[in-house]
């Protein structure tokens, strides 16, 4: 009898009431894989804009969404040497991780240190993988600096506030509403913008002393990609990860070439396994600590089983949730 799995798809693009739980044949590791039973996995904008049918998954990869998924190892592909049945462990997929059992690439897989939870864990790959790699290696963000957020209560804000503050940075965030802002500055930013109380530019450029921040971390785009050229320092850097207001705007790039300003953009997704496994080598270094000795902890918003997978991505939909949204699939173990 074939075993089989529990997965999301999206029968569609539309809202939530687009995805169903369905029956899939449950996957085979192959070769330098290993089959985890998911415990958690973490919902995304990604996953928002999928659904939508505004982000298909690469080629290759499978219809059933989720991007992170933490869980224990059931199995080991050909040539798994450094892993071992029953692991707890944590990692990016290019898609399949909305499921109870999903095949992960194990150089991609990292352990979850004991002082975190599966849940919690669910939450870190793609908001802490994409903070790292564009914050911290893209956009070579230093002790010392000043860090702009755009979004300060999102998955990446909240990982990007924490991060930033952990290694000597000082925090800007944006958010819209004085809740969003409080909560901001409760996880650790230094400055809290309501952006829709007052111009972003004009407080960020206050609480620098007029210099502006030296990095920026962008996910909206559309207007905010000139106001962000306009605002960050002299040799800052802009990092782009998104475009949840557009992607094609005029802009005036002299300001860029006066300023010496780095503008930097990369999507996570679709880059290769060997691009992620250096990433993943990165965060046992840089970031694990962190998180075992609870110095950075990833806020879960809220958890839902992996039934109600709509009421996860309404909750999403909604704009009020602070940190991740969180689906389960089985007992914390």
């Amino acid at each position: 009898m074939t075993k089989t799995t529990r997965a999301v798809i999206a029968a569609g693009a539309g809202g939530p009431e687009v995805l169903s739980v369905v029956d899939r044949p449950r996957p085979v590791p192959g070769p330098g894989q290993v089959l985890v039973e998911v415990h958690a996995a973490g919902v995304n904008r990604p996953d928002v804009m999928q659904r939508q049918g505004n982000y298909p998954p690469p080629p290759g990869a499978s219809d059933v969404l989720g991007l992170e998924l933490a869980g224990v190892v059931a199995e080991l592909g050909a040539g798994v040497g450094d892993l071992a049945v029953g692991d707890r462990v944590m990692g990016l997929v290019h898609s399949g991780a909305y499921a109870d059992w999903a095949v992960v690439d194990a150089p991609i897989a990292v352990r979850v240190p004991d002082g975190l939870s599966l849940i919690e864990a669910g939450g870190v790959p793609e908001t802490f993988y994409t903070v790292w790699s564009n914050v911290f290696e893209r956009a070579a963000l230093q002790p010392g600096e000043t860090l702009l957020i755009h979004g300060g209560t999102s998955g990446i804000g909240t990982t990007a506030i924490q991060l930033a503050k952990a290694r000597g940075s000082r925090v800007i965030v944006t958010a819209g509403s004085e809740a969003k802002c409080q909560a901001s500055l409760d996880i650790g930013a230094d400055v809290a913008i309501n952006y829709r109380a007052e111009d972003f530019v004009e407080a960020a450029r206050k609480a620098t002393d007029g210099r502006g921040p030296d990095v920026i971390l962008d996910m909206v785009g559309g207007p905010y990609i000139q106001r962000n050229i306009d605002l960050v320092a002299a040799d800052g850097r802009i990092s782009q990860i998104a475009f949840q207001q557009g992607s094609k705007v005029e802009i005036d790039m002299l300001p860029l070439l006066l300023k010496r300003v780095t503008f930097t953009a990369s999507t996570l997704r679709a880059r290769p396994v060997e691009m992620k496994a250096r990433l993943a080598r990165a965060l046992e270094e840089h970031v694990m600590p962190l998180l075992a000795d609870g110095t950075v902890k990833p806020p879960v918003d809220s958890t839902y089983p992996l039934a109600d997978v709509a009421k996860a991505h309404a909750r999403m939909d909604g704009g009020e949730h602070v940190g991740k949204i969180i689906l389960l699939m089985a007992p914390e173990a």
